[in-house]
């Protein structure tokens, strides 16, 4: 959350003279409402079995840069598929997560104590971005465009 998937994401998609998409932005146009709305009216499970859907279908059908939410990979089968693809972990550390995003109440799994919550999900997390992942790019401090390029750079990857 708020590790900067996104803009890193379009930024590298320019760059590579390729198509953005991102996973969330599938879904909130499939339902026609927010993953907070998600996650407060219906509930994490169902939330995850659409965004596990969501993911599928984006893999299936992009051929570009595509952003995952961070939950994503709480999927076995979501992690199964990542296993083909280059995928890059953005990492981050509480201190940065405040800077940026405040760890409000907007995220949900952050509206209780954030950064007691935002830590306890990293360390059940982490592992499993690292297990999926192809490169590990810090972005604590860093700029989107030195993320980007670290992230090219991470790949082995030239501009378009």
């Amino acid at each position: 959350m708020g590790v900067g998937k996104s803009t890193v994401g379009r930024m590298l998609a320019d760059r590579l003279g390729l198509a953005y998409r991102d996973t969330d932005d599938d879904i909130v146009a499939e339902q026609d409402r927010t993953v907070a709305e998600i996650f407060v009216d219906e509930g994490e499970s169902v939330f995850r079995g659409i965004e596990k859907d969501a993911v599928r279908r984006a893999l299936a059908e992009h051929d570009g840069v595509l952003a995952l939410g961070g939950g994503a990979i709480l999927d076995e089968d979501t992690r199964a598929l990542l296993a083909g693809p280059r995928v890059v972990y953005l990492s981050m550390n509480v201190e940065e997560a405040v800077k940026r995003t405040g760890l409000n109440a907007a995220r949900p799994l952050l509206a209780v104590n954030p950064r007691k919550q935002w830590r306890e999900l990293m360390e059940a997390r982490r592992h499993l971005y690292e297990e999926v992942a192809t490169a590990v790019v810090a972005t604590d401090g860093r700029t989107p465009e030195e993320v980007t390029q670290a992230v090219l750079d991470a790949l082995e990857l030239k501009e378009a």
